[in-house]
């Protein structure tokens, strides 16, 4: 039973003080059914009379009634359904009637109220109302508590008589059938196909990608854009390198695919790592720095010029003088247009705005050249505009009370068609047509710090308005376009107090923040209609291949159930094997060995699998025979017995039950070649033994085969035999070592039997030449392993460890390297042997761990702890195959370097200006003053040294004021990562007398939060006007006189967020109550390419 609790719509059922009848159909929809402005296609009232209330069955249905072409019924549980307690409640519901004889995919949206009301009195009624979408899933909705029984049957307060009465009732359901325009009204989306219903797919969302998404859409829409992309030559090029190619792949798969498309292979392309799709950014800015990328790759191509053709307009800056025939201009290109909305009703008065014409005149006159100060007219003017025009609305603005960025939901109004004509200079041909059609609107639902972006684009002229909403395409109404986004407050008058407030919140969220117009000339070669041409061959046949290896891998996956994977250790793979056993499956520290393998489907049998292996290793059938390898209880992965040859219906399958282990997953086999193929019997009372030699010069373990041996014969008979495989003297003297576990090795008695020494089929015998004691302690001294016990503990004990760069990116001098090390060697070692790869003192090494999850740096390792490998590479509960450190090339010893402090200080002399930065090295109970000292040493002083003294401070997080050192602390105590700055004190602070103020001062461009350079204290004097303060500020930062004068000054009130006040030339400003966080605010453009934190998010940078 599909219910509505009546909390979560329409309230709870209540009895009305307001007398209306039920019967006054009119007033009581009015008052009932709040208005949800959509339009109503039928409507009508049906009531059902009730008596004996209390003998009706559990479960009963009114008879059918017709409303907007459906059939309904009303569904009653007199005593409440299943869902609620027994005998107290009452369960009403507007049920669609026989929904199985409604065609395939109906759907109905109703609005509807329910009433039990008295059948004397028809003013005393309970109601409840709601809407829903009627689907074959969902074919009733209503109220499970639609009231308590016993309110029913008793008198409540302000009445007469029960509503049941007499145990008799009416029924009554009000029902409004809504007009779905759009198929889509209501809809849960499940099983929802974009493709189906609208003919386009979405685009789905890596996790902060949705601005971007809505971006692409719409320039995909734009099929002048989408063909120039296609023109740009990518045969040669990597989806992930390449922004062209992987963007006219996501273009390829937005025409073709049925599906939601996938963009990870295009941020990848623009050098993105995962966090950044984690990032929102300006739309804005990554529009400019895509087609930025794009137009250098269209350079000498046949799209060349196609972004400047379609994006690019032309306006002109002017100033006019108004009694001498003098201007000044400046033709600038664009390839959007920011507008205001604040204050603005619509786009009109927004267009008019920017083109408003400023008079300077008074104190504001123009300085014209060769004229004097002139009264003169100041504006913009355009002189063309694109055939696609791009609308920036400035919806996010700097609120200087709050000191902080801000997103404006003013209402602002925008048409379907708009003639710009007006606006064009005269020059401009007016004889043709400047209307412009809407052709698309991206939408911002949220606020400053996130939300979610989608678009809403009218793809042509013949295809309706659609919303492009991450992976959901859907149809859309004209006010959904429009009205929608204006943003501002809600317009529905009748809306339930409940629904208001949920309007409201999000009218005044989602609002449009960019539009994109359409020359109505140039319409059809914009967005002329698709053909099959239009998309390059080469981009078709490579996503087509590629979409065919899809389709085949999935229906692999799809049919893996039915296949099972063998894979085969032969003597040539055991030969490479530098491990346990014959070959690497399931090691914690060590990656699987890479072995020949089969799909097999289960059901093949043994014979045909075999004949395949054959044919894949050169050998005729009757020359191989194939050994299953068991897990042992001990761990170990050993050949226990071969497969019969003579079972005709022997599956894989079988063979993977009953003779390995039914739950793995893959088959592992060792492929044993008949050296004879005429004795192709092993002999009786044989066992196969499998050998390894390790070599104690190459500091080396191998595979060097196998041999049959009878179980009888001596151990020591293998000496022969090894001397003779691996063309040695027959007296050179071997030791041999049975290879149990990892950590089992042992030395094996040559006079013991095989019998004696258990040794079984698929048993390893590792055997090296006997070396003397000089030898051994030769090896040894040098780190190096002297038998094979020592060797197999350094393989169950290895770990392989890659070797990064810190700062750099990898090159020839600092390269990514990997190192196979010991868990039980320290830190000295591998410092060792990473200096030895390096050819770099160890001593001037030092290494860094890394987060497993992303790499980036964790802790820097100390040598005094020496800690070892394992320590090293396993903190905590990381249980990565293989770690990653980072190393850097120092210039000094590590040791010095972890009893020293290493900081770099940012010197800005006297004049408030980065002059130049020093590095030291020094102990770490150094005080800041005697650092002071070794700076004073490396920077110019003025000559009477005797006055001069030094400041050392940082900046505060803000930039707008210095953390001033005392002098006394520590450098060791400094908390990492530091910037310091140092600067002469000024003489005119150090002799400031009583009566004077010192300030904080610091540079900002246009907003307070775009702090740039390094603030600095300045002394303001008593009964100085600003004009004189000015004066002494210049002086003091020595700024040329044609710089200075485009400076501005502002006092700021941090702690208030008051807007900041521009200071004039009369004013004094020792006279403000300076709070301990006011600072002057120098206003002028960043030279210093040191933009602070402060300025907002991260840059966009696309590289690929």
């Amino acid at each position: 039973m599909d219910v509505l609790d009546e909390k979560a719509n329409g309230g709870p059922p209540m009895e009305v003080e307001e007398i209306v009848s039920v019967n006054d159909y009119e007033a009581f929809a009015a008052k009932h059914m709040p208005d949800l402005g959509h339009e109503v296609k039928d409507h009508t009232v049906y009531t059902w009379k009730l008596s004996n209330w209390k003998k009706l069955d559990k479960k009963l249905t009114s008879p059918d009634f017709e409303c907007g072409g459906h059939q309904w019924r009303i569904l009653l549980f007199p005593f409440g359904n299943s869902n609620a307690p027994p005998n107290d409640t009452v369960s009403v519901y507007l049920d669609y009637a026989d929904p199985k004889r409604a065609p395939e995919g109906w759907h109905a949206c109703a609005q509807f109220a329910l009433v039990i009301s008295n059948p004397n009195d028809p003013t005393i009624y309970t109601v409840s109302h709601a809407h829903h979408r009627f689907i074959a899933e969902e074919c009733d909705w209503g109220f499970t508590r639609f009231s308590e029984l016993r309110k029913l049957f008793s008198i409540q307060d302000g009445h007469s008589r029960p509503t049941i009465e007499d145990d008799c009732a009416n029924i009554s359901v009000f029902v409004r059938v809504l007009e779905d325009p759009t198929g889509v009204l209501w809809h849960n989306f499940v099983n929802y196909d974009s493709k189906k219903e609208t003919g386009y797919v979405g685009l789905k969302n890596q996790g902060a990608t949705c601005y971007m998404n809505s971006l692409l859409q719409s320039l995909f829409c734009t099929r002048y854009f989408r063909k120039a992309v296609y023109q740009i030559p990518t045969e040669d090029d990597h989806p992930t390198e390449s922004v062209a190619l992987a963007l006219q792949r996501v273009f390829y798969h937005l025409q073709t695919s049925d599906q939601p498309v996938g963009t990870t292979e295009l941020t990848k392309s623009f050098g993105w790592k995962s966090l950044d799709s984690f990032l929102q950014h300006d739309v804005q800015e990554f529009n400019r720095v895509l087609q930025d990328k794009l137009e250098s790759k269209m350079k000498g191509t046949k799209a060349e010029g196609a972004i400047q053709k379609l994006f690019v307009g032309k306006m002109k800056s002017f100033i006019k003088c108004v009694n001498v025939d003098y201007e000044s201009s400046r033709i600038e290109e664009f390839n959007d247009i920011q507008l205001n909305v604040k204050g603005m009703k619509n786009l009109y008065d927004s267009f008019k705005d920017y083109v408003a014409v400023e008079t300077l005149d008074g104190d504001n006159k123009y300085q014209a050249e060769g004229y004097g100060l002139q009264d003169a007219k100041k504006g913009i003017i355009f002189q063309s505009f694109p055939p696609v025009l791009h609308l920036q609305l400035k919806r996010f603005e700097y609120d200087i009370q709050r000191d902080a960025m801000v997103k404006i939901n003013d209402r602002h109004e925008f048409p379907f068609e708009i003639d710009l004509a007006e606006f064009l200079d005269d020059s401009a041909d007016k004889t043709q047509s400047w209307v412009y059609k809407l052709h698309g609107v991206l939408v911002h639902s949220g606020d400053l710090h996130g939300g979610h972006y989608f678009a809403l684009i009218k793809p042509d002229s013949d295809t309706r308005w659609l919303k492009f909403d991450d992976d959901r395409v859907t149809p859309v109404t004209d006010r959904e376009v429009l009205e929608e986004n204006y943003g501002g407050e809600a317009l529905n008058g009748l809306v339930s107090p409940m629904q208001r407030n949920q309007v409201r919140t999000l009218k005044r969220f989602t609002n449009a923040y960019m539009l994109v117009y359409v020359r109505e000339t140039a319409v059809d070669e914009v967005l002329d209609a698709w053909k099959e041409e239009d998309t390059p061959t080469h981009l078709k046949r490579r996503l087509d291949e590629e979409r065919l290896q899809i389709e085949a891998k999935k229906r692999e996956r799809e049919e893996q159930h039915l296949y099972l994977t063998a894979k085969v250790i032969t003597d040539e793979t055991f030969a490479q094997h530098e491990g346990f056993d014959l070959a690497s499956f399931d090691e914690k520290n060590w990656p699987p060995s890479d072995l020949p393998t089969f799909r097999v489907l289960k059901t093949e049998t043994y014979s045909t699998f075999k004949s395949r292996v054959a044919q894949h290793f050169n050998y005729p059938e009757n020359q191989i025979r194939l050994w299953v390898l068991v897990n042992r209880q001990n761990k170990t992965v050993r050949p226990d017995t071969h497969i019969p040859e003579n079972e005709a219906t022997l599956t894989v399958e079988v063979i993977r039950n009953n003779m390995a282990i039914r739950q793995q997953l893959d088959l592992r086999l060792y492929l044993d070649v008949i050296p004879d193929p005429t004795k192709p019997e092993i002999p009786a009372g044989s066992i196969m033994v499998f050998l390894k030699h390790f070599d104690t010069t190459k500091q080396t373990l191998c595979g060097v085969g196998k041999v049959y041996m009878p179980r009888s014969n001596k151990v020591g008979d293998l000496v022969g035999i090894i001397n003779e495989r691996m063309r040695w003297s027959s007296a050179t003297p071997l030791k041999l070592y049975e290879e149990i576990k990892p950590g089992m090795i042992e030395l094996m008695k040559p006079k013991f039997t095989f019998t004696q020494s258990e040794i079984q089929d698929g048993d390893i015998i590792c055997f090296q030449v006997d070396i003397n004691e000089k030898e051994v302690h030769d090896l040894e001294a040098q780190g190096l392993y002297s038998n094979p016990t020592q060797y197999y503990d350094f393989l169950q004990n290895r770990v392989m460890v890659v070797f990064r760069p810190k700062f750099e990116e990898p090159n020839h001098e600092n390269p990514d390297f990997s190192l196979i090390l010991s868990k039980k060697q320290n830190y000295d070692t591998m410092s060792m042997k990473v200096g030895e790869y390096l050819k770099h003192d160890p001593i001037k090494l030092r290494f860094t761990t890394t987060h497993a999850a992303n790499g980036s740096p964790k802790t820097i390792l100390k040598r005094s702890l020496n800690q070892s490998i394992a320590e090293i590479t396993s903190p905590g509960y990381t249980n990565q195959q293989t770690t990653v450190i980072l190393y850097e090339k120092l210039d000094v010893s590590i040791v010095e370097l972890e009893t020293k402090r290493s900081l770099k200080v940012i010197w800005t002399g006297s004049h408030n200006k980065e002059e130049s930065t020093h590095s030291f090295l020094l102990p770490k109970t150094s005080t800041v003053h005697e650092l002071a000292d070794h700076l004073a040493k490396q920077v110019k002083l003025p000559e009477s040294q005797a006055r001069t003294k030094i400041r050392a401070f940082e900046v505060s997080k803000d930039g707008k004021t210095q953390k001033e050192f005392t002098g006394s602390e520590m450098i060791g105590n400094i908390p990492d990562p530091v910037e310091l700055y140092a600067e002469e004190i000024p003489r005119e602070e150090l002799e400031a007398g009583d009566s004077d103020k010192v300030i904080s001062v610091f540079h900002f461009s246009k907003e307070v939060s775009r702090t740039h350079g390094v603030p600095f204290r300045f002394v303001v004097k008593p009964n100085e006007k600003f004009a004189d303060t000015k004066k002494r500020l210049q002086a003091r930062m020595a700024v040329p006189d044609k710089d200075f004068a485009k400076y501005r000054f502002a006092l700021i009130q941090v702690a208030t967020f008051k807007q900041p006040s521009y200071i004039e030339d009369e004013d004094t400003i020792y006279d403000h109550k300076f709070a301990p966080e006011d600072v002057l605010g120098l206003d002028h453009v960043d030279k210093s390419g040191k933009t602070r934190t402060g300025a907002g998010e991260k840059a966009i940078v696309i590289r690929g």
